[in-house]
This record gives structure tokens, sequence and C-alpha cells, in this order.
């Protein structure tokens, strides 16, 4: 089918969704590409990064985000592609032969993207299929002229670094492997179906601590499978925004959730969903005693509502999801339990607030019923704070999928399960 307007048919049928997202924030210098691609406050200059992405809703077109949002100057690409990398599979250096396409930025091979900016690629017909692995790779020339760079650590997915002009090589020998992704902010596919997308917000236990390196076994990542094995659901896009270390209002890693959020959740292609799963961090880096805690109570409380607002005012229906045990983390629980009481009026206020328009008790699932404080053993990942695959399957099982039926697209508020 054509996707190009014409007399008979004046505007293509359809619309673009975001099937893939990384939540951008500004490197650490401890993340930034190792030497010798950082040198003297110059970044990947004559360098190539090959990076793979796992799409969620599959589509005959696709469009690439590029963010410069903390970068410290601007950044100049040189050249994109993009490809199927080699068996499928994520976290490979080497792609399918026949299979790279250049990518084209108002009909050029570069663009410049502007200090705290982004940038979209042209269309490009390039069919992706659901759950697939994409290949993208970029060649920058001249490198990126600050050590202020926009990435998103917590890939747990593998990239290539080698220096020179490779954008359209087969392989990669010799490259220098990192887990984190740089630069690449979004990938978006055109859906005949007119698909929608849910965005899941939140911290290292959305980002995917504890999940597997290439493995792609974060509990939105799970959600995303089980959205697909169903008809009903199966053109939702599962768009992970999760930020390790993050916090809600708080100086964590990454901006804040309300400062980012514009750019993280309304800004994204075709979102009709957010799941709000955040704030143990704001808890546990605050002070343990009662009156601190509580005051950390109310600001979660009050930074949740004016989330749901800021969604709402967009057609975008929020579900809050309760926070998991912290007992006995060696960071977060302190002797005189005030900031797991903390944690349990936050979740009661989750629960009974009313603000949401679904609440998906995250907490329920994965405690231990012989020690509500502290995480089920085999969802623990060994710190009593983050969970394994297995932890992260239980949440992503929990979540029930007629939330994200055509009937709860648009239209009124559903019930809280």
């Amino acid at each position: 089918m054509s996707h190009t307007a014409s007399p008979e048919n004046p505007r293509p049928t359809g619309r673009w969704v975001h099937t893939w997202v990384s939540a951008p924030q500004l490197t650490e210098p401890g993340n930034l590409p190792p030497a010798p691609f950082t040198r003297d406050g110059l970044v990947l200059a004559d360098a190539t990064l090959r990076q793979t992405a796992r799409v969620t809703v599959g589509g005959d077109r696709l469009r690439l985000r590029f963010s410069n949002a903390f970068g410290g100057a601007v950044l100049p690409i040189t050249a994109v592609t993009v490809a199927r990398p080699v068996g499928g599979r994520a976290g490979v250096g080497a792609v399918e032969p026949g299979s790279v396409r250049p990518v084209t930025f108002h009909g050029r091979a570069g663009v410049v993207v502007p200090v705290g900016a982004q940038v979209v690629s042209d269309p490009l017909d390039f069919p992706v299929g659901p759950e697939a692995n994409l290949t993208v790779t970029v060649y920058l020339a001249d490198g990126q002229a600050s050590d202020l760079v926009t990435s998103h650590p917590g890939s747990r997915t593998t990239s290539y670094l080698l220096a020179g002009d490779h954008v359209e090589a087969r392989d990669l020998p010799g490259a220098t492997t990192t887990d984190h992704w740089y630069f690449l902010s979004g990938i978006e596919v055109w859906s005949q179906r007119g698909g929608s997308a849910v965005v899941t917000l939140g911290d290292s236990l959305t980002d995917g601590r504890g999940s597997t390196t290439n493995g792609n076994d974060r509990w939105p990542d799970r959600l995303s499978a089980r959205l697909r094995a169903e008809q009903a659901t199966a053109d939702v896009a599962v768009l992970n925004q999760g930020i390790g270390g993050n916090q809600v209002f708080g100086d964590g890693l990454g901006p804040n959730a309300l400062a980012r959020f514009d750019r993280d959740v309304p800004a994204q292609s075709g979102v009709r969903w957010l799941v709000l799963f955040e704030g143990i961090n704001d808890l546990g880096t605050a002070e343990a005693s009662a009156v601190v805690q509580k005051q950390v109570v109310d600001d979660l409380c009050a930074a949740y509502e004016q989330m749901v607002v800021r969604a709402h005012a967009h057609g975008i229906k929020v579900y809050g999801a309760t926070l998991a045990p912290l007992g006995g983390n060696e960071a977060y629980d302190d002797p005189g339990g005030h900031r797991e009481a903390a944690r349990q009026e936050v979740n009661e206020w989750i629960r009974g607030s009313g603000v949401f328009d679904a609440v998906l008790d995250f907490d329920a699932v994965v405690r231990d019923p012989e020690d509500p404080r502290r995480l089920r053993g085999e969802y623990d990942e060994g710190d009593h704070l983050h969970m394994t695959p297995a932890g992260y399957r239980a949440l992503a099982d929990a979540v029930p999928l007629e939330l994200f039926s055509p009937s709860n697209r648009d239209g009124a508020v559903v019930v809280g399960t």
C-alpha cells in the first residue's frame, strides 16, 4: 500500500507511533565513551558508533530521533544507517548482508543537532517486525566538541565503537564495546492500524537493573511481549523511560520526573497511557527521620498528582504503581523503620486517593508474604531492592491487559484494579 498522498488519497492512512525510546540524560564521566573515543574534551571524533535497539510494535516505515538535550556543544552527525543485526540478536556488532540502508535528514546524509535540541530523520521504507532488533550505526567525522554528552547509560545492551567511517560495514572487527546508548533517543514506525503507546516512567526498577545484558527481560519488555500476544493489544507500543537513580522531585541521576515529564511522556508519538512507578529513591536518599520522611511523602503525593493533571491535559491516562519493598537494603532500610513507614504511607495513598485512572499493586506482587517489608527471595537481585528477571516478569504478568484495550484508549476514566 502506498504511503504517499495522491488526489484520490490526499492523506496517507495511519500515524507515526514511537516503538522504542531511551530516556536522555547527561552522561556521567565514568559512562563516557572509553579512551581513545573521549579525549581532550572531544567525544567520538572520526568514530563509528553501532547500537541495537529492540522495537515493540512493527511497521513498514521508520524514523529515528537523535537527542543533544544535554550536550555542551552542537552534535555534528556525518552519516547514519539502519540494518538488521545478524541473527536478529541484540547487542551484536555484525549486520545481515544486504540489509544496510542510509538514513537522511532533509535529504542530506548528515545533520547538526543544536545544543538542547533533537532531530527527526526523514521517513525510510524499512520494514521492521514487532519485537525485532534494529541496528543503528552513526559516524561522526568531527566528533562532539564537549565532554557534556547526551546518552542513556543503563542500556543493558552492548554497543560498538570503532575508529573511522564504517556505517555501511557488515561487521566491526576489533571494535571497542560499551554497554551504553549515545544520542539515539527514539524510533518511530508508521502504523497503518493507528497504534498507540504506553510510557513506563520510572527509576532503575523500570530501567532494568538486575535484568540480563542483551536479554531484554526488563518488566516493560515482558509487558510488551504480553501485549503483542493478544490481538486487541498487539498494536500497543511500550516506551521505557526509566532512568537508574532517578527521583520524582529530588536531585538523583538524570532530570527529576517532574522536570523531564513533558519531554519523556506527552512529546512521544502516539502516547495514550502512562504507568508511573517511581519514588523509592526520593524516600531512600532523604534523611531517615519521621519529620523528614513525612515531608517526602507529602511532596511525592503532590508530585504524582501534578503528573496526573499534566497527563490528563494531553488525553493520557495514568496508572499508578505502588512502591516495591526496600527491607534489608543496606542504603535505604533504616533501623528506625522511618523509610518503610513512609513507603507504606505512599502506597496507601496510591491505592486509595482516587487520583490515578487505575492502580497496579506491584508491592503486593513481589513482597515476601512471610516478611512484607522485603522482596520475595526469588525476585531479589541480591541487594534487597532490585529484581531478578523472574521478579520483572512477575510485575509484567500482574498488569491487566484490558487497561490497554481499544475501549480504554479514549473517553471515560477506567476503574482502578
